[in-house]
């Protein structure tokens, strides 16, 4: 189990760490914690992953659940976890492209919840097919939400940049 375990984590922290980052605004202390809680509840209920779906699906709706408990909790405790508070960046040639990405995640936070996971999906090159059983959507519906969305993210960044 161990093996099958570090392959799947090797295969997916990058994906989870990515998908808390969307949820928490750019908070990297916050992915971090998070995509740690994510997988040790994966490596928890591995022996019951039951195979009807792809091993991506159930991780993915695992990093769902939990990036929106711990959310949740937050709001309960009345804490204020998810501030935007952009790291700071180093001056070198990816500094422009780390700017552009933060700008982009504020963007897809001010998303609502189904939007947001589906447009975090699809960025991490997720099949439609695919976030569309994650979501409940059909996978005609969920194409034109991903466009609205893009269209939305666009002029948001446009905005941001003035």
């Amino acid at each position: 189990m161990e093996k099958e375990f570090g392959e799947i984590y090797n295969s997916h922290h990058q994906k989870v760490y990515r998908l808390c980052m969307g949820y928490f605004k750019g908070n990297t202390s916050l992915a971090d914690e998070v995509s740690q809680e994510v997988f040790i509840k994966i490596w928890e209920k591995l022996r019951s992953f039951r195979g009807e779906s792809e091993i991506s699906t159930w991780i993915y709706r695992i990093t769902v659940n939990t990036c929106l408990m711990h959310i949740r909790s937050a709001n309960k405790k009345k804490e204020v976890h998810l501030e935007f508070v952009p790291d700071s960046v180093e001056e070198n040639p990816e500094g422009e492209k780390e700017e552009q990405l933060k700008m982009l995640y504020s963007c897809i936070y001010k998303l609502n919840e189904l939007n947001r996971i589906s447009i975090l999906m699809v960025l991490e090159g997720v099949p439609y097919e695919r976030i569309a059983e994650v979501t409940g959507l059909s996978e005609d519906t969920l194409r034109v939400r991903i466009h609205r969305i893009k269209k939305s993210l666009t002029q948001c960044v446009k905005k941001i940049n003035g």
